[in-house]
Order: C-alpha cells, then sequence, then structure tokens
C-alpha cells in the first residue's frame, strides 16, 4: 500500500494570478512531497501588477470548510496566509487551539506589492492576541514584522527589527523569520528567532526584479519541511534554497510582477530543450506540423 504523503492545512485567500494565495502555497507543497487541503479564506480581484479588490468568505463557512477536513485527515501542519477579516482570524485560532500538537506557520498578509493594504489596527491587534499565541513560526517581511511589533505608525517606520521581532515572540509564537527582502542592504537577509534572540542569519544574492508571491513561497515550503519531519534548522535551509531556486528560475506571464517558478526542478535547463522546427508540405493550403 501507498503511503500517505504528509499533509498541509492551508488558509488564503485566491489569487487568479497564481502568483501567490493558494496556488502559490499548493505548488510549493507539492513540489516538497506534500499534499495541500486548502481552505479558500476569501477571493480576490487581481493580477501580477497588485490587487483590484477582495471578498472574505463568511466565517462559518470557512469553519466549515476547516472542521470537515480535520476530523477526516491527519494534518501533520497548518499555513496561514491572508485571513481577510477579523472574524476568519477568530475562527482559526479557535481551530489551533482546539488543535495545538499541529504545528502552525503564519504568514502575515498586510500588504501587497504595489501598497494596498489588506488590513487595518484591528486586524494587526487580533493576531497579536489571538493568532500569535498558537503559532509555531511566524514567517514575515521587514514591513509586516515592524507593523506586528508596534501598533504606533510613526514608530514602526524606525523599528529595530531585533525589537520587532522580540515583541512578535512576546505574544506567545516560538520562532520568527523576518526576510530581509524590503531592505536596503547588499544581500537579502533572513534572520530566525526565538525567545532567546537571534537563532541564525542566512545572506542570499539580491536578483534583479519584483516577484509576486515570494514570502507565500517561502512560508509554504517552512511548512512543507516541517510537515516532513524536519527540525527547524534544517526546514529554514531547506525552504530557504527552494525558495532561491524558484525566485532565480522565475518568469514573467503578464505585465507585472515576476512569479516564483515552484516547479523549476520538473524543467529541463533551457540549453537542453531542443528546438522547434516548422515543416510544411509543398501544398499552400497544407498545415504545418511542429517536430522536434
Amino acid at each position: 500500500m501507498i503511503s500517505t504523503p504528509p499533509t498541509v492545512l492551508v488558509f488564503a485567500a485566491n489569487d487568479p494570478s497564481g502568483g501567490a494565495g493558494l496556488m502559490a502555497d499548493v505548488l510549493t507543497l507539492a513540489s516538497l512531497g506534500c499534499h495541500s487541503l486548502p481552505v479558500v479564506t476569501a477571493m480576490t480581484v487581481q493580477d501580477t501588477a497588485g490587487v483590484q479588490s477582495f471578498q472574505s468568505v463568511d466565517s462559518e463557512f470557512l469553519d466549515e470548510q476547516a472542521r470537515f477536513i480535520l476530523e477526516d485527515i491527519k494534518i501533520d501542519a497548518i499555513k496561514v496566509g491572508m485571513v481577510g477579516t477579523v472574524e476568519n482570524l477568530a475562527v482559526i485560532a479557535e481551530i489551533a487551539s482546539d488543535y495545538p500538537d499541529i504545528p502552525l506557520i503564519l504568514e502575515p498578509v498586510f500588504s501587497m506589492g504595489r501598497g494596498e493594504e489588506l488590513a487595518d489596527e484591528d486586524l494587526y491587534s487580533a493576531m497579536r492576541e489571538l493568532l500569535l499565541p498558537h503559532s509555531f513560526l511566524v514567517s514575515c517581511n521587514s514591513d509586516d514584522a515592524r507593523k506586528l511589533g508596534s501598533d504606533d505608525p510613526e514608530e514602526q517606520e524606525d523599528l529595530p527589527l531585533d525589537a520587532a521581532a522580540q515583541r512578535i515572540l512576546q505574544c506567545g509564537c516560538e520562532y520568527v523569520l523576518i526576510a530581509g527582502t524590503h531592505e536596503k542592504t547588499p544581500k537579502v537577509v533572513n534572520t530566525l528567532y526565538s525567545t532567546l534572540g537571534r537563532v541564525r542569519s542566512d545572506n542570499w544574492e539580491r536578483l534583479p526584479g519584483s516577484f509576486h508571491g515570494a514570502g507565500a513561497t517561502l512560508a509554504s515550503a517552512l511548512a512543507g519541511a516541517l510537515a516532513n519531519g524536519a527540525d527547524v534548522a534544517t526546514a529554514m535551509q531547506e525552504a530557504q534554497e527552494y525558495t532561491f531556486q524558484a525566485i532565480s528560475n522565475g518568469y514573467r506571464p503578464g505585465m507585472g510582477q515576476m512569479i516564483p517558478d515552484r516547479l523549476f526542478w520538473a524543467r529541463p535547463p533551457a540549453d537542453e530543450i531542443p528546438p522547434t522546427v516548422i515543416e510544411f508540405d509543398a501544398t499552400d493550403d497544407a498545415e504545418p506540423k511542429s517536430v522536434q
């Protein structure tokens, strides 16, 4: 009998561009050998350039989506992205409290690439009070870390990341990973914190361009590695390496940002793809045919 792959329950919004949200989570987790259980928190109108609007699902419907699955399938990890509303966040927090042995990886989604706000102070406060205490690991960029670490907009701008991380940890989570993609540094510095301080820092080449869904890729890769049984240190290394490869092989399907290629490992290098030759029959009305 074939064994069941690790399972990850995913709470996130649907992104029709496939760059972020549920699609990013599902592709990343599949690439790491996990079976995704996607629970829709919101529907968005967006493309690779940004978000036009979004509509959150009803909190009772959200609760039913998740609990039906939880009663049927053993879950190895939970990954939370965009929640949409305070009511939805409260539902997820209650589910997390009912299943304390399942590690929850939280990716706070407060804004998008063009700066569109997807959350307000009520949602920040609810996340600090309700969801962070049930989170095993919080994975966020530096901007969102500062928003979680302070409710004072004037303080947020200059809040040191070490201080932001410790404030987040004081809310009850075990680890905080802050990605330095938004910082003005020569290299991207990703730092993992615990209540004891900095656990590790990793430097990565800063690639040109802007990527849609890089944060979701990293957080989902962490969830997938943990679901596969990795310890935190191993999960950090595997998730970062996977994300860097996905970004390095990113593509631009639309007119906006680039999208990480979460299936980079399944595609042959460009120099190994044979050229396509178009052959024509002698007759004028013959259809061309492609051959390798």
